[in-house]
């Protein structure tokens, strides 16, 4: 796990990162997956950062995201006059801004490997995300298994199997949490509440990203909301 002591260097880096004010504009905790991946990483390596909740499935939730970003999608991160608005392209500008913090693996070829395997997370699995949205209160075992979701779920499987492979079966998927494990918390929380069975070795990993003190805490704050999304809250038969 990756220590917050900081050298001055970097101290110095993150003062100077908090007076220009960077926000994090996120949705619901409970239910908002792409919202969860850069909020974890930041708090998984001790970047400050000021949150911005914005709930969502209300009448001035477009109108409130708006204010950060005309996508009319969180996250969002700002950075002074700077508005990044996709939670791919945070996480690279964190890593950009932070390079001492590590938040990609430090060997070249295994840092290829995980942006490949983020990108995939990012652009692919629809059926999953689909199916199996994200609801971190909910306990819906066995609901959601089209072919589709099968199919995305032997494939991370795949991918989590191979990362541990070059890792070590008792590792993050790069060794130390990394931007990687931040990306696939939000299928993790998926699968615990779609009840996915796995194989020991990867149910040990979830077991690990669910223990994380990033991950914990966004979990803990999820349950303690107050809002809720009836839509997300009853898995129809």
């Amino acid at each position: 796990m990756q220590s917050t002591e900081l050298d001055p260097t970097l101290e110095q880096t993150l003062d100077a990162a908090g007076k220009a004010g960077l926000k994090l504009v996120i949705g619901n905790k409970n239910y908002s997956s792409w919202s969860m991946r850069p909020w974890v990483a930041m708090t998984a390596f001790g970047i400050p950062f000021e949150e911005v909740r914005i709930p969502l499935g209300r009448p001035d939730t477009s109108s409130r995201i708006a204010q950060y970003s005309s996508a009319g999608r969180v996250p969002v991160l700002v950075c002074g006059e700077t508005r990044i608005w996709d939670s791919l392209a945070i996480c690279e500008y964190l890593a950009e801004q932070f390079p001492d913090k590590g938040l990609w693996p430090r060997d070249a070829d295994a840092r290829a490997i995980a942006r490949s395997v983020c990108a995939e997370m990012h652009s692919g699995f629809t059926d999953l995300r689909s199916s199996m949205w994200m609801n971190i209160r909910a306990s819906f075992p066995g609901k959601g298994r089209t072919t589709g979701t099968q199919s995305d779920i032997a494939r991370i499987g795949e991918i989590w199997e191979d990362c541990l492979a070059r890792s070590g079966p008792h590792q993050f998927l790069f060794g130390d949490f990394s931007i990687a494990d931040a990306f696939y918390a939000p299928v993790v929380m998926r699968f615990r509440t779609y009840g996915v069975w796995l194989p020991p070795v990867l149910q040990a990993y979830m077991d690990r990203v669910v223990s994380h003190p990033a991950v914990a805490q966004w979990m803990g704050e999820a349950v303690a909301e107050g809002e809720r999304l009836e839509k997300f809250d009853i898995y129809p038969d």
